[in-house]
């Protein structure tokens, strides 16, 4: 029987589209017909089944059985010809490049594992395909030998590790997937980070990767004039992750204030105390703790209702500080909280670290990608009076995995801060400007080359690229709050539409929507969101995060950063919170 292609996969779901649908198939086997080596005939094949594929086009079992018949003229062993099959159960990565005679079993190899890699993302971006195929962690366990063996395994079973490995990843870059702040899968960024693997470079110095600095530099730049410093000026560097970025913050606010620290440490100078939302991200108080001036050295400010930092809160607690002999020093303002996704008043709060001389930063790690977006920037107004800002690209601007930056208006502060001077790698008689060995920068040795994936996104979609990207993110958010505001079912955590793309709600099932006693609601009001991501999981038709915050019990958070999210999947999502939760 001939097998349904991809194409075919859900059309119940899915309106009457045919002829588009066959347009498209069309215009990916063209495309997929110029790899070589058959990939392009497997994908014709997964696109349409073996029933429905056009005239002309050639599926995987008739490719194998033509390159079976082809003559190998070459007496090379192992047979470096890219017209034959080979057999990778008898060979092993010993057999790849550097191995004389490896471009042939090099070229299939790697051809294999593009094939897995093609049919994964287009698998990604079908609504008919599962989210997730969860399992267990004792069951994957056992269910697989994930071991490191003394002897080398084929690369049969190696390619077969990549099949098994995605069988059972999540999709983040499905449709459905809103788990995270970060989701989504750019074909350009994907790219972009295959690029840099091959690469395979370090960021310390120019001379090992010129090419990857020049483009941090000019990036960095950017970044920077966009948050609104006169012409770009200050510094920055790239992190892994914002959690990393907020620390090199309170890190350089320390030194400023206190220089002799770097050399003396934390028993040579006053006690610090920091300030930040009690809706801040967790890393402001993990900073304290990993800098030595610990936990305690953080003072939660009261927020709104809408989770805002309250100013006069937030100046009461710092005269009490001063007036206890400590030293305020750090604001950590949040443009885009995690939960509510809430915009911390910035201009009022930078009013109060001027007033009392204190370094201002700001965490816009969510919030950050809004500054290109015209409509809604001004949710950021005052961000331009930071002293250092947090903006993780990775996440609102949908640019792969990890991809953070920490942006500082003081030109060299972060080199002062940080440098260390190793002769072995920062000399200085280099025939080159000094300037760009970025390294000494940075609190780690070896950074990955995070820049690129950025840099080429933008330069394939444009700032009003990423405008319209984001834009659309933020109407999806209204759309679902609009249809969920009045439904019965669901309450909103707090009035009013989204500040960001989170949305937070409760869904009540029928048996608790009538119950009068409060405690008792309560209790099981907190038990249903849990139950229905259990459920949402096993079946794996969409992922959607719960939490508590303060004195809410659990809700849904909703966050969209995926583009290729549209509303009929904001109805889909309503509708299948409804079908699992409806008999609890």
């Amino acid at each position: 029987m001939a097998s349904l292609g991809f194409w075919s996969h859900g059309a119940a779901q899915r309106p009457d589209n045919t002829a588009d649908n066959s347009t498209t198939a069309n215009a990916w086997c063209q495309m997929a017909q110029k790899f070589t080596g058959g990939i392009g005939s497997k994908l014709c094949a997964f696109l349409y089944g073996d029933g429905q594929r056009p005239a002309g086009t050639v599926v995987k079992e008739e490719t194998a059985s033509m390159e079976s018949n082809l003559a190998c003229n070459c007496n090379k062993t192992p047979c470096a010809c890219q017209n034959v099959q080979i057999n990778f159960s008898l060979l092993h990565a010993i057999d790849l490049l550097p191995a004389d005679s490896g471009e042939g079993v090099t070229f299939a190899f790697l051809e294999q594992l593009m094939d897995i890699l093609l049919q994964y993302i287009l698998k990604s971006f079908d609504r008919s395909t599962k989210v997730i195929d969860f399992h267990y962690p004792n069951d994957l366990l056992e269910g697989f030998n994930w071991e490191l063996d003394e002897q080398p395994n084929t690369l049969e079973d190696i390619l077969m590790s990549c099949r098994t490995t995605l069988k059972y990843a999540v999709k983040t870059g499905h449709p459905r997937y809103f788990n995270q702040l970060s989701t989504g899968l750019d074909m350009v960024g994907l790219a972009a980070d295959w690029l840099t693997s091959t690469a395979n470079t370090n960021m310390f110095t120019y001379e090992i990767a010129p090419v990857f600095v020049l483009l941090e530099y000019i990036t960095l730049k950017k970044m920077r004039a966009m948050i609104g410093w006169p012409g770009g000026c200050g510094d920055g560097i790239f992190s892994p992750g914002g959690a990393i970025s907020n620390m090199y913050a309170m890190l350089i606010a320390r030194y400023k204030l206190f220089p002799e620290v770097k050399e003396k440490g934390m028993a040579a100078i006053p006690k610090l105390i920091a300030f930040t939302s009690e809706h801040s991200h967790f890393s402001i108080k993990k900073s304290a703790a990993a800098l030595g001036i610990g936990m305690d050295g953080v003072v939660l400010i009261k927020c709104d209702v809408r989770g805002r930092i309250i100013p006069s809160d937030l100046e009461r607690r710092i005269l009490e500080v001063r007036q206890k002999g400590f030293v305020p020093f750090y604001v950590s303002a949040t443009a885009g909280t995690t939960v509510y996704g809430a915009f911390d008043p910035l201009v009022a709060i930078a009013d109060i670290c001027k007033k009392y001389n204190i370094w201002m930063h700001v965490d816009a790690a969510w919030g950050g990608g809004l500054l290109m977006s015209r409509k809604h920037r001004w949710k950021l107004n005052g961000v331009e009076r930071a002293c250092s800002v947090t903006w993780n690209p990775h996440k609102m601007m949908g640019v792969p995995l990890q991809c953070s930056a920490l942006l500082v208006r003081e030109e060299g502060l972060l080199q002062s801060c940080n440098q260390m001077n190793a002769c072995y790698l920062f000399q200085t008689d280099k025939q080159y400007d000094l300037s760009y060995d970025t390294g000494d920068k940075a609190l780690q040795c070896g950074r990955h080359v995070d820049i690129f994936k950025l840099w080429l996104m933008w330069r394939a979609k444009g700032t009003m690229g990423f405008e319209a990207q984001i834009d659309k993110c933020l109407d999806l958010a209204e759309y679902l709050y609009n249809k969920i505001k009045d439904r019965e079912g669901f309450e909103m955590v707090f009035d009013g539409k989204p500040q960001h793309t989170n949305v937070c709600f409760w869904y009540v099932p029928p048996s608790v929507r009538y119950i009068q006693d409060k405690e008792e609601r309560r209790n099981l009001l907190m038990k249903v969101a849990p139950q229905i991501k259990t459920r949402m999981m096993a079946f794996g038709t969409t992922m959607v995060s719960y939490q508590p915050q303060g004195d809410k019990v659990n809700f849904f958070r909703m966050v969209i950063s995926n583009p290729a999210a549209t509303q009929e999947d904001i109805d889909f999502l309503i509708e299948e919170i409804e079908r699992l939760g409806h008999d609890l």
